[in-house]
C-alpha cells in the first residue's frame, strides 16, 4: 500500500464506533481500498473489529502518523492533518525517540503562564512552544520567541534544572532560523535538531540558574 493512501486513512481514524461506509466517506475512498487501509491499520496494532464497527481509541491517530513518517510519508502533511494536542504528541514522542524525559502543558503561576513541551537531557531542557496552525510574520515571531523566553527565565527561576533553552516549533518551514538565539524549528527537522542539540547549545539561547 502506497504512502498517500495510508495519510489517506488517517483521516478516518475517530475514537467510538464507525462502519467500513463511515470510513469510506470520511476518508473519500472505495469500499475496496477502505478495507485495505483497515487491514494494514490492524496488522500494525490500530484499530479493531468488533460487532461490525471499528473501534479506535485517542493515541490511534498519532500511531498511525508516526507509522505514516516512517515510511517516508512528509512529516508537515501529516502534521497538517493533526490538531493541536496531536501535534504537541508528535513533538513529544519525536524529543522521546533522541531519549528526552518529556512533560506536556506545564503550567506556572503568578502570572500563569503555560508552557506547551518540555523535554529534559542530561540536566538541560528544552522548552518548546507549538505553532501548529499558520506561517507567521516576522514581528508575530518575535513576540512568540520573547513570550518563551520569559516563561523559560521563570521555568530556571522555579525548578532545580541547570539550563534550559526556549524553542518554537512550527508545522512550516518560516523565512528565519533564529530570533534572539531561539531556534524556530518546523517540525520535520525537529529530528535532527534535537540529535544536534548539544552541539548547537553555543548558537542557542540557554538559560541558566543563576540568571
Amino acid at each position: 500500500m502506497n504512502i498517500q493512501t495510508i495519510v489517506r486513512g488517517i483521516k478516518g481514524i475517530i475514537p467510538g464506533g464507525l462502519s467500513v461506509k463511515d470510513f469510506c466517506m470520511v476518508t473519500e475512498t472505495n469500499e475496496k481500498t477502505a478495507r485495505e487501509i483497515l487491514d494494514n491499520f490492524m496488522q500494525n496494532g490500530i484499530g479493531t473489529f468488533e460487532n461490525k464497527l471499528i473501534h479506535f481509541n485517542e493515541n490511534d491517530k498519532l500511531k498511525t502518523s508516526l507509522l505514516a513518517i516512517r515510511m517516508g510519508a512528509p512529516i508537515d502533511e501529516i502534521s497538517s492533518i493533526l490538531d493541536w494536542k496531536d501535534f504537541e504528541s508528535l513533538v513529544s514522542e519525536i524529543l522521546e525517540s533522541r531519549e528526552f524525559d518529556t512533560i506536556r502543558n506545564v503550567i506556572l503561576t503568578k502570572p500563569r503562564m503555560e508552557i506547551d513541551v518540555i523535554g529534559i537531557k542530561n540536566g538541560v531542557a528544552i522548552l518548546i512552544d507549538c505553532k501548529h496552525w499558520k506561517r507567521l510574520s516576522y514581528s508575530s515571531l518575535e513576540t512568540v520567541v520573547n513570550k518563551q523566553i520569559e516563561r523559560t527565565k521563570r521555568y530556571v527561576a522555579k525548578e532545580k534544572i541547570h539550563a534550559a533553552v526556549p524553542a518554537i516549533v512550527t508545522l512550516y518551514q518560516e523565512e528565519v532560523k533564529f530570533i534572539n538565539k531561539v531556534p524556530i524549528v518546523p517540525i520535520f527537522q525537529l529530528d535532527s535538531f534535537c540529535e544536534e542539540f548539544y552541539g548547537n547549545l553555543e548558537e542557542i539561547d540557554t538559560l541558566e540558574q543563576s540568571e
